[in-house]
């Protein structure tokens, strides 16, 4: 008596653990992590020395970044500090410029960057480098005190000259020769006048003859 036998098909069961590798190798299996724009160069360059501060700021990325509102931030600031950034960074493919202030002093300046790489992640990095020649314009000299400014004191108050009154004179009243005149006049009568009164009332001198008596 012969036994039959059924042979089961190993196509479905061969695509099965074809899509099963798939997903493990996609999904399960660990993937390097995508690599973000790196900085590739910069003017001035990372640690070099140049004689004055360039009019702009210039950083070449390995990708075209992606721009935005808030997306790219450069930050240039000098040994004090201060910021010698002048407006807005501009974004061009690859390439970033950061306008920077016409004058600035000599010494170590440090660059601090933030852009959005083209992977949609934000980056950011530092570096520095030196300025040897200050391009601030000097101050004017002022001009010295003379000896006569240094020297000369200050105007007193100008004081006004006030005629000390005559407690013997009125008011109002002034002397003249006319009146220094009629007076001497006056008096002279008023002498005179004494002198004939006096002669007058003098009693007879001793010896003369007296009236006789009636």
């Amino acid at each position: 008596m012969r036994t039959l036998s059924s042979r089961r098909p190993t196509a479905p069961l061969a695509l099965a653990v074809t899509l099963l590798a798939a997903f493990i190798f996609l999904f399960a299996w660990p993937q390097p992590a995508s690599a973000h724009d790196s900085l590739v160069e910069s003017n001035p360059a990372a640690d070099s020395s140049v004689q004055t501060l360039p009019t702009e700021l210039t950083l070449t990325f390995s990708a075209a970044l992606i721009d935005g509102d808030g997306s790219t931030e450069i930050a240039v600031t000098d040994a004090a500090g201060a910021s010698v950034t002048d407006g807005p960074a501009v974004v061009d493919g690859a390439t970033v410029t950061q306008p920077l202030a016409s004058e600035a002093d000599a010494g170590e300046y440090h660059v601090l960057w933030k852009v959005v790489s083209s992977d949609g992640h934000p980056t950011s990095g530092e570096f520095g480098f030196t300025v040897t020649t200050s391009t601030l314009s000097s101050p004017e000299p002022q001009a010295s005190p003379t000896a006569d400014e240094t020297t000369a004191p200050a105007p007193a108050e100008t004081a006004t000259a006030v005629p000390a009154e005559d407690p013997n004179m009125e008011s109002g009243a002034s002397f003249s020769p006319g009146w220094l005149i009629a007076g001497a006049v006056v008096l002279l009568i008023v002498v005179f006048l004494l002198i004939v009164l006096l002669r007058r009332r003098k009693p007879a001198e001793p010896g003369s003859d007296t009236p006789a008596e009636r």
